[in-house]
């Protein structure tokens, strides 16, 4: 599977990444500092590590872990990518209640027939939007509720193009995960407003193009 997405852009973890329970694990670098984008389940750790080892130099420093939601294939390896890099761990203060309080099924650990030890999140987003500086770049956190009640998505400009990290665009909505079907509509018509270039999605890949990328999108919208 191809890892570069842009000169400064990988996917490193998810299904031939890492483990097959992992959700899609993108690092993305700024100059000296670099972020990741969510961190699987946990159980492909020594395999992300190697991978993220490929592409960042010695001395370029992971400064944040920004997860997009609280469900465990995206959720379950944060605690070791924090020990392992020292980075601040970022989420919606909406899902980081779930996290911080170990609560298997909202976090859906139980689909994976495991469970979600209490993870302390370092920032915890209250705002429709917040921007964060990492290195020479920036990247902005949106309010995006449906899939989970906190869910967010990311986006940052590469290369003079907008690129959108939503993972679990498709959902699904699930009353176990306190899904909320009519908050996850009106996030895809947010999506479509951000016209992003590139689109980093969880677990259908990366998808290329502003048409490529609506259609995919509107494909969820009723």
């Amino acid at each position: 599977m191809e890892a570069t997405i842009l000169s400064d852009l990988w996917q490193v973890g998810g299904p031939g990444f890492t483990s097959p329970d992992d959700a899609a694990v993108y690092l993305v670098r700024f100059g000296e500092k670099a972020a990741l984008v969510d961190a699987g389940c946990g159980n492909g750790h020594e395999l992300l590590k190697s991978n993220v080892d490929k592409y960042l130099p010695v001395g370029v420093e992971i400064e944040y872990l920004f997860l997009t939601h609280c469900h465990f294939d995206h959720t379950g390896g944060a605690e070791a990518v924090r020990n392992e890099y020292g980075c601040k761990i970022v989420c919606s203060a909406l899902d980081a209640v779930y996290l911080e309080g170990g609560d298997s099924e909202v976090t859906a650990a139980s689909w994976y027939g495991s469970r979600m030890p209490p993870l302390a999140i370092d920032v915890e987003i209250e705002k429709d939007e917040q921007t964060f500086q990492v290195g020479d770049g920036r990247m902005t956190a949106h309010q995006w509720p449906g899939h989970s009640p906190g869910s967010l998505v990311y986006t940052t400009g590469m290369e003079g193009q907008t690129i959108l990290f939503g993972q679990d665009v498709h959902g699904p909505i699930h009353p176990s995960l306190l899904s909320d079907p009519v908050a996850y509509q009106a996030s895809l018509g947010k999506l479509l407003a951000l016209d992003a270039d590139i689109l980093c999605e969880g677990h259908f890949g990366v998808y290329r193009g502003k048409e490529t990328v609506r259609k995919f999108i509107e494909s969820f919208m009723t």
